[in-house]
């Protein structure tokens, strides 16, 4: 039997034995040199070392966005006077008053310095790296040596967040032993803490599979050390994951009937229920749970959308019943869409934000638990989660068979490929800021494509000159030059059009994230079936850790899997 189908555990319990050797402690913050100085309103100030240690991250983000915006600039100067002696307090009351481009400068010469390290040195290095690796990288799980994801604690640092994050700008404080609860089993070894700490807890709980585990004090929320993606554990519950989104498959007709006719229920609690399931399952929306006030980035899903949210047209841009979605979604993405819906939808919508406040719930009566039960009794397994799975990986399937031409060519191919994933990450609604690189890198690609263009115009003549002395001569070794010559044109065309695919490929993938829905919604199986139909190295889409982490799909599919 393959790795993926070992022996069955009874129900809940994860594993029999799990060994390891504890989190990898980042090392201890090193002093800057004594020439490196920081300077408050001109002059130079020694800061003790807890306040220059957090200088330094600001310090180290000079050049980047963050530290232009207000809510960052206040947050961090909140937290770092907190961590300073009485006297600085007493001094440093001003952080536009604060200079740190000596420290800044400082890092980045270090940076620079690392980059040009001969290649001795930087071999050196990578072994020190793979040293620690093997040593604090892997874990013994019922008898299998099996490879840890993040085996390092996160540096202190300062919090960043995603989106437009209330708390950008908080300090990120160092996890130390004392934080960190270790899970192992009873009979193992139990790991060392580091020399002169101790741990918060041990214990043996095999229900779950994390290895350590502390709480991160900016959100209050719990980490954990996991195993790899590429961990039979892991792999597992993928494969599970993607086979409830395929029983949906089954039944999705019959659930799609059921809210449709419970947009009539006498129950207007029923029917938020079935306009929000609507949502879930045509906008790929996520469910939206309930928050604490204040706890965090204020951000909202399907069940959790306010009047304010949402805008009903009767008719726009030669479109009836168009609902506008305006809201900030998970890690403060906007979700911004103009949708035309059902009539009967439209109407209830009218019907729910009547006399209501632009703040109060859109869904007042609807929670995600109340959907999630609903959703139970309708299909083992079912949650509003899976809709997004399955609908990401349907999209992908049909857009594939839509787009991909048997006759193009392998980078056509992945044009299709690419153009199938951004459909669904366009579903999904998985967007990513223009990155920083991309006009600099276009511009290259640009260059590389005139370059080739000349080169074909410079085969075109040279094969034209070939063919004018074939037809004085007609001789074959001028017959064979024409042939050789029409070869190279014809290979240097196929590498104008790689480049050129390339090009439109990258224009079209600026705003768009493809890797979030790559690597969580969509099942790897639909790909590694296109790729063996198509011919199609499976490394051209996975990269090694996608390899890693799907190498449950490509051991199992043939090239006629149908998700």
């Amino acid at each position: 039997c393959s790795r993926w189908e070992e022996e069955k555990k009874e129900d809940g319990v994860k594993w029999m034995q799990l060994e390891h050797r504890g989190p990898y402690f980042v090392p201890l913050y090193e002093p800057l040199p004594e020439d490196v100085q920081f300077y408050y309103d001109g002059k130079p100030m020694k800061l003790s070392l807890a306040t220059e240690e957090i200088a330094t991250f600001y310090a180290k983000m000079l050049d980047h966005e963050y530290t232009t915006k207000e809510i960052f600039q206040n947050n961090f100067f909140q937290d770092w006077r907190k961590e300073m002696t009485l006297e600085e307090q007493e001094i440093i009351k001003d952080l536009d008053k604060c200079d740190f481009t000596e420290i800044h400068k400082y890092f980045v010469d270090k940076n620079e310095a690392r980059k040009a390290l001969p290649k001795e040195e930087k071999q050196k290095l990578k072994e020190e790296a793979d040293k620690i690796q093997e040593e604090y990288g892997y874990c013994i799980l019922d008898g299998h040596r099996v490879k840890i994801g993040n085996f390092k604690t996160e540096p202190p640092g300062l919090f960043r967040g995603r989106g437009e994050h209330p708390k950008m700008g908080m300090l990120k404080k160092r996890i130390m032993p004392e934080d960190v609860i270790i899970n192992c089993s009873s009979d193992s070894k139990i790991p060392e803490p580091p020399e002169g700490h101790k741990w918060k807890e041990v214990r043996f709980d095999n229900t779950v599979t994390w290895l350590a585990s502390w709480i991160e004090n900016i959100q209050n929320t719990p980490k954990y050390i996991m195993l790899n993606p590429s961990s039979k554990l892991k792999g597992e519950k993928d494969w599970q994951k993607y086979e409830v989104a395929r029983r949906l498959k089954d039944v999705v007709h019959k659930i799609r009937a059921q809210y449709r006719a419970d947009w009539k229920s006498k129950d207007i609690k029923t029917r938020q229920r079935a306009v929000a399931l609507y949502f879930i399952d045509k906008l790929a929306l996520r469910a939206g749970n309930e928050k604490e006030e204040g706890e965090t980035a204020d951000t909202v899903g399907c069940c959790s959308l306010r009047v304010e949210h949402i805008q009903l047209h009767p008719e726009l841009d030669g479109q009836k019943h168009v609902v506008e979605f305006d809201f900030l979604g998970k890690d403060s993405i906007r979700y911004y869409n103009k949708v035309s819906v059902e009539k009967l939808v439209f109407k209830n919508l009218q019907l729910f934000m009547k006399d209501k406040d632009p703040s109060q719930d859109l869904f007042d009566l609807l929670t995600t638990a109340f959907l999630n039960k609903h959703l139970q009794r309708l299909m083992d397994g079912l949650s509003a989660k899976v809709f997004r799975t399955y609908n990401a990986s349907i999209t992908l399937q049909e857009q594939l068979k839509a787009l991909t031409n048997p006759d193009d060519n392998i980078a056509g191919k992945l044009l299709s490929y690419n153009r199938a994933n951004r459909a669904v990450a366009v579903l999904c609604n998985h967007q990513r800021s223009i990155p920083k690189t991309f006009a600099k890198s276009m511009q290259i690609l640009q260059q590389k494509i005139d370059a080739k263009k000349k080169q074909v115009e410079e085969a075109q003549e040279e094969l034209k000159k070939v063919e004018d002395e074939f037809e004085d001569t007609k001789d074959a070794k001028a017959e064979a030059n024409v042939e050789k010559k029409k070869k190279l044109l014809k290979r240097l065309e196929q590498q104008l059009a790689n480049l050129n695919v390339q090009a439109t490929d990258r224009e079209e993938n600026k705003k768009i994230a493809l890797g979030t829905s790559k690597l969580n919604y969509l099942d790897p199986r639909i790909t590694v079936a296109w790729c063996k139909k198509f011919g199609i190295p499976i490394e051209k889409i996975y990269n090694k850790a996608q390899r890693e982490k799907f190498a449950w799909a490509i051991d199992m599919t043939g090239e006629d899997f149908e998700f």
